[in-house]
């Protein structure tokens, strides 16, 4: 986050350029594709030699601003949109995450994660255990060594548990393993896990992210 600004100023004022309308507020971009200055520049964006809008399945003015607003208040590299939620956790273990690889989960996890988690992960060889809240003692033990990710909800949905990002951040270093944490409940605004040692934060664009706190 820019630290010359608050975070309120980056929350509102972060946004792709204004086009020669001068529009006061960002429009939404409904097109399907872009058009190109001639063919050499559609080439090169092909290529992905410099950086523009081909098609809005691959990137769109719109999923541009807010990616790069949620990396700003999140303190994040980069990022990507997804079509819901539940798209974005299934991408944020799946493309990290290969046959005989094991997580370890809390085990209050929104319930369509429970269902990534039993029904679809396992037909590609990948495991977890489950592991409580209220017994962080047990933790450590559960740690195989196959343990890629470790994978939070904090505070959880729909009970509310709140996981010690700071312990939960340091023991996912000490094993050398990826820490991924849905923040939907609290959004960037009340906590940011990535300053805790996370290594992947998730929202949920329909949670808290899209109305008052």
């Amino acid at each position: 986050m820019s630290k010359s600004k608050k975070f309120e100023t980056n929350a509102i004022r972060t946004q792709v350029p204004r086009t020669p309308l001068r529009e006061h507020s960002v429009p939404i971009y409904m097109t399907s594709s872009f058009v190109f200055d001639d063919a050499e520049q559609a080439r090169a964006l092909f290529a992905d030699e410099i950086p523009g809008n081909i098609y809005t399945r691959f990137s769109n003015p719109n999923n541009t601003e807010f990616i790069e607003k949620m990396c700003l208040l999140e303190g994040a590299e980069d990022g990507i949109a997804t079509a819901s939620g539940m798209s974005a956790v299934f991408t944020s273990m799946a493309a990290l995450l290969k046959s005989g690889d094991h997580l370890l989960v809390s085990r209050s996890v929104f319930g369509s994660t429970h269902q990534i988690l039993t029904m679809i992960l396992p037909k590609w060889g990948i495991t977890h255990t489950y592991a409580d809240i209220d017994k962080p003692e047990q933790w450590e033990s559960l740690i195989q060594k196959n343990t890629t990710m470790i994978f939070i909800e904090t505070p959880s949905n729909p009970a509310l548990d709140i996981i010690d990002l700071e312990w939960i951040g340091a023991l996912a270093k000490k094993h050398n393993v990826l820490l991924n944490v849905d923040n939907c409940f609290c959004t960037p605004y009340l906590q940011q896990p990535i300053s805790y040692g996370a290594d992947i934060v998730i929202h949920s664009g329909t949670k808290y992210l899209d109305g008052p706190l």
